[in-house]
């Protein structure tokens, strides 16, 4: 039999797994995908087309978190958002203690990813942190149709609800989880269809944070929505989703951490 100790251990060191999966996951979501959304808007490779960047954008978010789905999906589950995370706790389907714990990884990943796409990109000559931009979310003069917060506010509510309710949905214990990363990857693509033209679309404060930080001005003072609202979003979308498969019938596999998604 083994150890108290012994067990204590495997425990820690699979919890310190969980942990960098979602720093190195929510990393790397910000890198690709907020790299597309820079070349595309702030470098101007889309050309003159809006909804060439709107759809290479929208792809790009989709495609990366549908490779991290199942690349870190057996590890973590492969939040990489504080909204799913949120969405996981209020259908209890992580501890309290785990859910803080992710959010502080993710945070932390969406902080590093967004460093070390400014850190490439500054070696452009034509880069520059007020013109070019580092892919942040926003409202008013930010906004492609210049929606104002309460529209933002409004508009990430909805687009996060959506996509956490997915999420929630597609990982249901009688779900099938070979096909759950591909149907959470479209749902990305699909919010950003709509919201990259009203806010640029967050439906992850991580995602925000650090482009925010890095390119501050007004992306930073208009942080808060991209904060407040996705989390506000992931809580409905728990509930709805608690609504229409009670806690009892969706119970997550203990042998496999499902592809999530963020």
């Amino acid at each position: 039999m083994r150890s108290a100790r012994t067990l204590f251990g495997e425990e820690s060191q699979a919890q310190t797994k969980k942990l960098v999966a979602e720093f190195i996951g929510t990393a790397l979501l910000v890198f690709f995908a907020v790299g597309v959304a820079t070349a595309s808007f702030g470098f101007g490779t889309a050309g003159s087309s809006i909804a060439a960047g709107v759809v290479a954008t929208a792809l790009a978010f989709g495609l990366v978190l549908l490779a991290l789905a199942y690349a870190f999906g057996p590890i973590s589950g492969c939040h990489i958002n504080p909204a799913v995370t949120l969405g996981f706790l209020l259908s209890r389907r992580v501890s309290t203690r785990d859910a803080i714990e992710y959010w502080v990884a993710q945070v932390l990943g969406g902080i590093a990813g967004a460093l070390l796409l400014w850190g490439v990109l500054s070696t452009s000559s034509r880069y520059s942190r007020s013109g070019t931009g580092l892919g942040a979310d926003g409202f008013g003069k930010q906004s492609l149709v210049g929606l104002n917060a309460t529209g933002a506010v409004l508009a990430e509510i909805i687009l996060t609800a959506l996509f956490v309710f997915v999420v929630l949905s597609a990982t249901r214990n009688t779900a099938a989880p070979q096909v759950a990363g591909v149907v959470i990857g479209l749902a990305l693509a699909l919010v950003h269809l709509i919201g990259i033209p009203l806010t640029g679309t967050s439906v992850n404060p991580a995602r925000s944070i650090g482009p925010a930080l890095i390119v501050a001005g007004p992306a930073l003072s208009q942080l808060w929505v991209f904060i407040v609202a996705p989390l506000v979003g992931g809580a409905i979308a728990a509930m709805a989703h608690n609504f229409f498969y009670p806690v009892g019938e969706t119970a997550v596999r203990v042998d496999v951490a499902e592809p999530v998604a963020g």
